[in-house]
């Protein structure tokens, strides 16, 4: 049934993408989009999608969604979201997490997708900004070569310049409370990205941006640490009982830190086996991945 229900997915996922392809709108900078396939009648939310060409010569070009806050757009926060991997398109988010519509999950029959509004949106009461970051993620490409290769150091520098460009072609929202906000292994970028553009406030680099701080989620903060406190966390939000966390497979967590990989292999089996098992009952996750409840909001 796991294997089924993955399969689902990528099927699903893998389509939306070829759908978005074929539809011109999607590929021209700063294009309204109106209408999406799987969605019956015009969308009940502003959506603008396109690309805005960065470095030295615009040879990278970062394809973007944004979508306008259902509430007041003149006020409400504007939110700068970039979504893990790294190298996951956002669309990831906007589809599965987040966004303002959502796709039902079903066995994939060769038909269009169907999509429903998402009650719990963020874009209820916030303006965001979804870009395919770094270079190669999703629709964004490199005109060169060279372009094609990017760290996070070099990620933020485009970030940056991509902010700055769609402000000044969006100028409505310079005065918005401004936030950088991701999940997972955007724990490592966004940070990095928020300390970009405070220093290039401090410099007086214009458009100044009204930058108030950023949020993550289920975020990655270092490699080592978060990996070897997951059995901790799982077992102090309840996701494995008191029984289990103090019999002989809590050993896992030991060979992990002591590199007592034989051991290790043989004990994770009988644990992830238990947490497939029990915990996606819950809508939760399991330990192999990100410890994520997906409940409503």
């Amino acid at each position: 049934m796991k294997y089924s229900k993955m399969k689902c997915s990528l099927h699903v996922v893998l389509l939306i993408f070829v759908i978005f392809e074929i539809y011109p709108f999607f590929v021209l900078a700063g294009s309204p989009v109106k209408y999406l396939p799987g969605f019956e009648g015009p969308l009940p939310f502003q959506l603008e999608t396109g690309y805005i060409g960065v470095g030295e010569a615009n040879e990278v070009q970062l394809f973007y969604y944004f979508i306008k806050s259902q509430s007041n757009s003149k006020i409400d926060p504007l939110i700068y979201w970039f979504t893990g991997g790294p190298g996951c398109s956002p669309l990831s988010a906007i589809l599965f997490e987040l966004g303002p519509i959502t796709m039902d999950i079903r066995a994939y029959n060769g038909s269009l997708p169907t999509l429903s509004l998402n009650p719990y949106a963020y874009t209820k009461v916030a303006n965001m900004i979804f870009v395919d970051l770094p270079v190669g993620s999703g629709y964004s490409y490199a005109t060169t070569q060279k372009a094609n290769y990017s760290d996070d150091l070099q990620s933020a520098d485009h970030a940056y310049e991509f902010l700055r460009k769609w402000l000044i072609e969006h100028q409505v929202y310079l005065n918005n409370p401004f936030y950088v906000a991701g999940d997972s292994y955007s724990g490592i970028t966004v940070p990095i990205v928020t300390q970009v553009i405070s220093n290039g406030i401090d410099m007086g680099i214009k458009p100044r941006i009204n930058l108030k701080g950023y949020i993550l989620g289920n975020p990655v903060t270092s490699t080592g640490p978060d990996y070897k406190y997951k059995v901790p966390f799982a077992h102090a939000m309840g996701l494995i009982p008191d029984e289990l966390y103090k019999s002989p497979l809590v050993n896992l967590y030991h060979m992990i830190q002591e590199d007592r990989w034989q051991g290790m292999f043989k004990s994770s089996k009988i644990l992830l086996h238990f947490l497939e098992l029990n915990v996606e009952e819950e809508g939760i996750r399991p330990l192999s991945g990100n410890l994520r409840n997906v409940l409503p909001c």
